[in-house]
Order: C-alpha cells, then sequence, then structure tokens
C-alpha cells in the first residue's frame, strides 16, 4: 500500500475509532480489541429509542453469543469487522445509529476484517476462505477503497479524491470473476433498556 492510502487509512481509524490509538488497533490482539470495542459501544449509547421510518433497530450493539466461544478464524475476522462497524455507527449517531454508515466507517471495519484475518492466517499459513482471500487481493492490488465504493457505496458518502474506478474496474474483470461481495455481521441491534444483564 502506498504512503499516501496508508496515511488516509490510519486518518479513518482516528475518526471512526479516536478513544484508540491506530497502532493499537493495528497490533493488538483480537481479544483485547473486543474488549475495547464492547466497552465503547456500551458508554457511547444514550439509552433512547431510535426510531426510522417506524422502525425500530436499537441503540446498542450486542455480539452474538458464539463470539465469544467460537475461535474460527473465520468468524472471528467478522467479529472484528462488526464490532468495527457498530462502534462506528455509534460515533457516527444520528436518529438512528444502526442504519448510519460512511465511506470512513465501512473502510475501517474492511481493514478491521482483513487484519484479523492475516493475524489469523499467520498463526495457520493453511487457512483459506475464498471471501476473505479475494478481499485480500484486492487489498495487495491497492484498490481496497474502489470495492468499498463499488460494492457498499452509498450517495451520501464523502468519497477519496483519488479513487481510480476505471484501473479498478480493469482489474476487477480480470482477478474478481463472478466475485460476491460478503457482509456478516455477527451481533445484533437492541435496546439497552430491553436486555436482562444475565
Amino acid at each position: 500500500m502506498d504512503s499516501k492510502k496508508e496515511a488516509r487509512t490510519e486518518k479513518r481509524f482516528r475518526q471512526c475509532l479516536p478513544e484508540i490509538p491506530y497502532a493499537a488497533l493495528v497490533t493488538c490482539p483480537i481479544n483485547k480489541l473486543i474488549g475495547l470495542s464492547i466497552m465503547l459501544a456500551i458508554t457511547g449509547c444514550s439509552g433512547e429509542v431510535y426510531l426510522h421510518d417506524g422502525v425500530t433497530d436499537g441503540d446498542t450493539f450486542y455480539l452474538a453469543k458464539r463470539a465469544t466461544s467460537d475461535s474460527d478464524p473465520v468468524l472471528q475476522s467478522w467479529v472484528s469487522y462488526s464490532l468495527g462497524r457498530s462502534v462506528c455507527q455509534l460515533q457516527i449517531g444520528g436518529e438512528n445509529p444502526a442504519r448510519e454508515s460512511s465511506f470512513d466507517c465501512e473502510m475501517t471495519s474492511r481493514r478491521l476484517l482483513l487484519d484479523t484475518w492475516h493475524e489469523k492466517q499467520a498463526e495457520n499459513p493453511d487457512l483459506r476462505d475464498a471471501y476473505l482471500d479475494e478481499l485480500s487481493s484486492v487489498q495487495n492490488a491497492g484498490f481496497l477503497d474502489e470495492y468499498v465504493v463499488r460494492h457498499f457505496g452509498k450517495r451520501h458518502w464523502e468519497l477519496p479524491d483519488d479513487l481510480d474506478v476505471a484501473a479498478f474496474n480493469k482489474w476487477r474483470r480480470t482477478n474478481l470473476p463472478g466475485h460476491k461481495a460478503q457482509m456478516r455481521i455477527i451481533g445484533s441491534w437492541n435496546y439497552a433498556k430491553n436486555v436482562s444483564p444475565y
């Protein structure tokens, strides 16, 4: 990754997760990240009911129980994604944090997903997952920004000026034929006041 994109990535981490130093996010073990993210999510919620188009979503993100009991490397990579995304959504705020999104938020979460996957692969080089391996190839080619915009972009997102969509489209036709983007959320939104602590 070139230094300009790396600097932009660090800026995204700082905007979406300012309570955690960037170096800690990219180097800490997943268990520390989970603990910090849970603390941030809990302290960041207001406890009010959020409505959007008459649909209630919740004010707090809860991890699925299996996230703390199942050490599957693919699952744990998606846990990192889910926590990063939910913390960022809470920090964006708005009428309904569960429905908030931004380019920086999605990029930060995808980077956490890949960082965790690469950490797990370093522990076990034989690990394979078709989607995560394809996403890694996108990152290695320098097109993660363009990938996120193509597959998850929203009209309201503020985008970086240096996107090279034409080069990405050319690259993906050769390197990602039949690719299906994925988003796995390992948990759900609910209201803190409705969830028993036990």
